[in-house]
């Protein structure tokens, strides 16, 4: 019960993990999802508090890479090839019924914006590529194919680009662009680029190109659901985000299920009719503390929401909601 290792760099360790693993409150016998495996940090540390353990990942060489730990853990751990958005499915495919947690950390992994072949960041050169299940268009298919207006879009809607009409006609004038580093040069050279700024002006493009071409919002709203349908009453999600857009959804869907939802205004239609609460919330949002920070600076912009799953059904899909 106790093998855990090996270990993976500890610069992997994600964001917020004592924190996520208390809320999750694993104990032994229990079974936890890792709906986003990267290196294994959620994983190890419940495997450590005696769980079984279902990870999922997108990307193949996330799978790859954590099969010494599945082997090192006597079966505890199954590293699954999915979308978290699909854990129903998959699970139930396994014969795995309710489970007593699920752990998601949303978007972009260290290990994928650590590697320049994956072309996820400008910090070093590399292929303009970004796909996380390296499979289908490239962030270069899309840059050098999608025309001006889509492109505006993408950066107005996912990386919230206030000049984003001025980066896609940079961008479509610059083709053909094939690196990470080209693409953040067509950016910089559109917006002004002042050496001393503290965040690069490619950051909202890159942001919003990954956003898009992985679907990322869209998987996070599937995967919320999909959370809602496989968890036992009394069985805890966790969820950290790392942009408003990414926390938004979050807050919104356990708002929403939680019954938090305003009601009743001119501006708002009543929502009387929707199904009884299926989460309750157990905590205030979280942030990194200085000591993480000092140590992790990816973590400055972390948020994790918690709540519980209580006996009430899964909401309906076609339920849509009060818009907030």
């Amino acid at each position: 019960m106790t093998a855990v290792a090996p270990d993976h760099d500890g610069r992997h360790d994600p964001v917020l993990l004592k924190e996520v693993i208390a809320s999750l409150a694993p104990a032994p016998g229990e079974v936890m999802v890792d709906g986003t495996f990267g290196a294994g940090g959620y994983s190890r540390a419940l495997l450590a508090a005696g769980a079984r353990v279902y990870a999922f990942d997108r990307d193949p060489d996330a799978i790859a890479e954590g099969e010494p730990l599945a082997a090192a853990n006597d079966g505890r751990l199954d590293l699954i090839a999915e979308r978290f958005s699909r854990m129903g499915e998959a699970l139930a495919e396994r014969g795995v019924g309710p489970v007593d947690g699920v752990a998601l950390d949303v978007g972009v992994s260290s290990m994928q914006l650590d590697r320049a072949e994956r072309g996820f960041s400008f910090q070093a050169d590399g292929p303009l590529d970004m796909r996380m299940e390296q499979d289908g268009p490239s962030a270069a298919d899309f840059v050098n194919h999608a025309d001006e207006a889509e492109i505006a879009e993408v950066l107005r809607t996912l990386g919230e680009e206030p000049r984003a009409r001025r980066v896609a006609r940079a961008i479509v004038a610059a083709r053909p662009i094939a690196r990470t580093g080209e693409l953040a040069d067509v950016v910089r050279r559109a917006l002004g680029h002042k050496p001393h700024e503290k965040k690069d002006p490619a950051t909202r493009t890159f942001q919003a190109i990954r956003i898009h071409l992985n679907r990322e919002l869209g998987e996070l709203e599937d995967g919320l659901a999909a959370a809602e349908r496989v968890l036992a009453p009394g069985g805890r999600l966790a969820v950290v985000s790392f942009h408003s857009l990414e926390d938004r959804i979050v807050k919104r869907f356990l708002r929403e299920r939680s019954g938090a939802t305003p009601t009743g205004s001119r501006h708002r239609p009543d929502a009387a009719d929707a199904p009884a609460p299926s989460f309750e919330a157990v905590a205030k949002p979280v942030r990194a503390g200085e000591e993480e920070l000092a140590r992790n600076p990816r973590a400055r912009s972390a948020t994790l929401r918690v709540a519980r799953r209580t006996a009430a059904q899964p909401w309906p899909v076609s339920y849509k909601g009060v818009k907030s």
